[in-house]
């Protein structure tokens, strides 16, 4: 979780600095923020992280050193999602990289409404092996 998260961070503009980074480290410790990796050739190759609360699942950054690592980690993600029974996933803002998954923008009012929902079903975060 905490490679995933210092990948992210390693770029000429960022959010995250180290007090963020212990922020979320501290998040994971207590069961509330999760990775998702993908290893190539025993090195990590790209990932995000995120927060969840209740079925809602708020993405908060994603990196890849090897072409398309992104894309596998959000494809997984999705996976895991559905199979922990997550309601909403928060993915802060559209680029194309994400449009391509088939993320949409919602209306305000219809976000609120869906957060309210998502925060009071509890999910779980799928154990791996």
């Amino acid at each position: 979780f905490d490679e995933v998260v210092r990948q992210c961070a390693a770029r000429s503009k960022t959010w995250i600095d180290d007090r963020i980074a212990a922020s979320y480290s501290t998040l994971h410790r207590a069961g509330h923020a999760h990775s998702v990796e993908i290893w190539r050739d025993g090195r990590l190759a790209g990932g995000l992280y995120g927060v969840r609360i209740g079925s809602a699942f708020f993405g908060e950054s994603m990196f890849h050193s090897v072409t398309g690592a992104s894309k596998a980690a959000l494809a997984e993600l999705v996976r895991l999602l559905q199979a922990g029974g997550f309601q909403l996933l928060d993915i802060q803002w559209i680029t194309p990289h994400l449009a391509f998954f088939g993320a949409e923008e919602i209306p305000r009012h219809e976000y609120l409404e869906r957060l309210r929902t998502s925060i009071r079903i509890e999910a779980r975060w799928p154990r791996l092996n």
